[in-house]
């Protein structure tokens, strides 16, 4: 009975030892695989930063290049008073130049027409491709369908339209853009768009056109 328990008792420390040499290689197993991972990371990181030193990308240029009125509308609602309806196509031109080494992905860009704060339509320029070195023009049109205005804001266009035969608007929009290296592509880098333009409604043409930029943001 002594010699069946002691090998019972040397079998139990066999296997505890087994056991815990199996959990300590499996430690330093991990340990190993995500120092490994770690140095990739770092080593990836590192190239990355030596690339974007070498190629010193400058921020995109993303500019209104020219404004189209192809229809102004402006008249008083006669079924409601201090009113009135504005109708309008215009077609705005941008163009995007890229100074840098290498090409920008562009996402999917918005802009939008105000008139003394009041949004009245918008426009979209679909997300592309430009490569290095190069310059692209994109545009879209902005079509307004018999928007209402009213009270003092009606009074305003009445006014600017008949009277001094302008009308000032402004065209807002948010333009996003990733540098692409090596098939990676950069944090989203963004740009805010703020353009002055005033139209005349008698001749259906642009009377003036000034463009900043609010700032970019990342």
């Amino acid at each position: 009975m002594t010699t069946t328990a002691n090998m019972n008792r040397t079998n139990h420390n066999h296997y505890s030892s087994s056991s815990s040499f199996s959990t300590a290689s499996f430690k330093g197993c991990c340990c190993w695989l995500f120092l490994l991972f770690s140095f990739i990371a770092l080593l990836i990181l590192a190239v990355v930063l030596v690339i974007l030193l070498a190629v010193k990308p400058k921020k995109p240029q993303f500019d209104l290049q020219n404004v189209g009125v192809q229809y102004v509308g402006i008249t008083p609602n006669p079924s409601l008073s201090n009113s009135a309806t504005v109708s309008l196509s215009i077609r705005l031109l941008f163009t995007a130049a890229n100074d840098n080494k290498v090409g920008i992905k562009y996402g999917e860009s918005r802009f939008t027409i105000m008139y003394r704060g009041i949004p009245l339509g918008r426009g979209t320029v679909p997300g592309f491709y430009q490569p290095a070195h190069s310059v692209r023009q994109v545009a879209t049109t902005v079509a307004v369908d018999r928007v209402n205005l009213m009270q003092a804001d009606a009074a305003n266009l009445i006014r600017d339209a008949s009277m001094n035969d302008r009308v000032e608007l402004r065209v807002l929009g948010d333009i996003g853009a990733r540098i692409r290296i090596m098939g990676i592509n950069s944090p989203r880098v963004q740009e805010s768009v703020d353009c002055a333009i005033v139209i005349s409604p008698r001749k259906q043409s642009l009377s003036y056109k000034q463009c900043g930029f609010d700032g970019v943001t990342v």
